[in-house]
């Protein structure tokens, strides 16, 4: 297109990334908002016990990934986040109620956090270990 070339290099702000901290701050609003709006307005009833655990959102604001731990055996969690992700147009527009400001809203990428269950299975095999070597001490050679 004739004058791209000139537009590009009269005005580069446009075509600069958002500052980190900047991004940061806009997924920490994003990750309140869904976690207020997850817990006392969705009325699905396959949705559990879920909390928003974190949102990162890419740089260019189009999209945003929303992670979220749920509670439960893996049949609940399934269906927690089947019902979450059938919710995500109106999460989205929740969004946008709340940050009016934003020119996007970025699309919801709702992923599953299973970075606590890994913490909890982390204690219990560390826990596992000491109880055992409680009941089997170490044998110390005197020689």
């Amino acid at each position: 297109m004739p004058g791209m070339e000139r537009w590009v290099t009269l005005h580069p702000r446009f075509f600069f990334p958002m500052s980190k901290q900047r991004l940061q701050q806009i997924g920490d609003r994003i990750q309140q908002v869904l976690g207020a709006v997850i817990q006392s307005e969705i009325k699905d009833p396959r949705v559990g016990f879920a909390t928003v655990t974190g949102v990162e959102v890419s740089a260019d604001l189009q999209h945003a990934t929303v992670r979220i731990s749920i509670m439960g055996d893996a049949e609940e969690q399934a269906a927690t986040m089947a019902g979450l992700q059938r919710a995500r147009s109106f999460l989205r527009r929740r969004v946008a109620d709340e940050l009016r400001h934003m020119r996007f809203v970025p699309e919801l990428h709702l992923v599953q956090d299973t970075s606590l269950d890994y913490t909890i299975h982390i204690e219990q095999v560390l826990r596992q270990v000491e109880e055992e070597r409680r009941a089997n001490p170490p044998k110390l050679d005197d020689d």
